[in-house]
């Protein structure tokens, strides 16, 4: 599979000063320079059973187009853990921040914000955008039309910080292809996927949300219409009840990664509403 080097810390500058206009006055010419409208940093929080470098084919795409990435590590530990951590990200950022997630990091980037001004939009890919008191594990217990089967999770143990004995969660990796990529790539590219995805900690599943960000800043819900992770019609839901810019597109659930070029249209399109 192929790895981005610059995540966890996105390389591309900033836009370069733009020199305006020479305005005559007389026999003398008075040039100034003002600095270009600063782009957001765009932050990618990848789901639970993947890694950062889920995001390559947008954070790629966006850096292209002149936005500086970061797409942090998200600890999959639990959510209130998890959702300080990201919140630690956002506070090292200077400037604007375009908060994106995906999946279970949709309702990380629900609750990170904590009233962080720098926060302008967030982006939910075929995330959960949990209401409070909302968890992973109500939300998809939840009735819509044309549920989908859970995911074929496989419990395992592990040794907890405090001492005790944890439990997370890891799909089973021949059912990974057809769950999250309808086997839309590759055999040993799914394969790859399958081997390095990142267990998700029962505690990320059942502990509930906060006060969700989506209540004060913008929001944006790209929907994926194929997805066998999450259903499409909660997605729906959860994007309506957000009140979010929603967007629908054909593609499984690892949309950023088989379709990464709407989806980075869709982050640019809510740095451009947004961060002016």
């Amino acid at each position: 599979m192929k790895r981005v080097t610059r995540i966890g810390g996105g390389t591309a500058a900033l836009a370069a000063t733009a020199a305006v206009s020479v305005l005559v006055l007389g026999p003398t010419a008075d040039a100034r320079t003002a600095p270009a409208a600063q782009k957001p940093t765009v932050v990618l929080v990848h789901g639970a059973w993947g890694d950062a470098a889920g995001w390559t084919p947008v954070a790629e795409r966006l850096e292209k187009d002149g936005y500086t990435v970061k797409a942090p590590p998200n600890p999959l530990r639990g959510l209130t853990y998890d959702a300080d951590y990201i919140n630690s990200v956002l506070k090292q950022i200077k400037g604007p921040v375009i908060l994106v997630g995906h999946s279970y990091g949709g309702a990380v980037i629900t609750n990170a914000v904590k009233d962080d001004p720098n926060v302008k939009a967030l982006v939910y890919i075929a995330a959960f955008a949990p209401d409070a008191g909302d968890s992973l594990a109500t939300l998809n217990a939840k009735p819509v039309p044309h549920a989908i089967p859970p995911v074929p999770a496989v419990p395992s143990t592990f040794p907890q910080q405090d001492g005790t004995e944890g439990t997370e969660l890891t799909i089973d990796p021949a059912k990974y292809p057809g769950v999250f990529l309808n086997n839309e790539v590759p055999r040993f590219t799914a394969e790859a996927l399958a081997a390095e995805q990142r267990p998700l900690s029962l505690d990320s599943v059942n502990q509930t949300s906060g006060a969700p960000a989506w209540q004060t800043v913008k929001s944006f819900y790209m929907v994926a219409k194929q997805d066998h992770a999450i259903s499409p019609n909660l997605e729906r839901f959860m994007a309506a009840r957000a009140h979010a810019k929603t967007v629908e597109v054909n593609g499984p659930h690892l949309i950023m990664y088989t379709n990464p070029a709407p989806v980075t249209r869709l982050i640019e399109e809510a740095a451009h509403d947004t961060v002016h």
